[in-house]
């Protein structure tokens, strides 16, 4: 049994999850105390997720690899994650390159070169799907270049702000 503290745009939760004990890509997740049936398609390989259902209700998400972001309908929502067993805590990581994590327009760029950030801080809102979503930083430092304006278009994966 996983035991998990999830903290999604600063709302936590408990979580544990026994993914021995699945049926295909069906488990049952317990958050706070109640119990959910989660429908994963690829449990084995969770950075693959596109979608998951959660009772019958569909969710379409991605989820960053390094764990710090998740996307929903909702827009772009930070995220943190930690074993309640672990003895330390996972430290922010990155390279301070940020790059964008979907193609969209870019409408607001709200930092400026020279300007000191702390990871997690908004940087960028890229509209994609008519929803804007907020692309945070990977890591505190110093803004070290911008390579888009308001009003561009950027593709998946387009360097957007270089922290150093």
């Amino acid at each position: 049994m996983s035991k998990i503290n999830v903290t999604i745009d600063g709302q936590s939760y408990e979580v544990e999850v026994d993914l021995n004990q699945r049926d295909g890509a069906e488990l049952t997740v317990t958050v706070n105390g109640e119990p959910l049936k989660v429908t994963i398609p690829d449990p084995d390989h969770p950075e693959n997720m596109e979608w998951i259902l959660i009772g019958h209700r569909p969710y379409e998400i991605t989820v960053d690899r390094n764990l710090r972001w998740i996307r929903s309908f909702t827009g772009m929502h930070t995220l943190d994650v930690r074993d309640r067993e672990a003895t330390v805590s996972r430290p922010i990581s990155g390279d301070g390159r940020v790059k964008a994590p979907i193609p969209g327009t870019v409408t607001r760029v709200l930092v400026e070169e020279g300007q000191q950030v702390e990871a997690g801080q908004p940087l960028v809102l890229v509209e994609a799907m008519k929803m804007e979503n907020e692309i945070r930083a990977t890591r505190a430092g110093s803004v070290s270049a911008v390579h888009v304006k308001a009003g561009q278009d950027v593709k998946l994966g387009v360097m957007m702000i270089e922290i150093g």
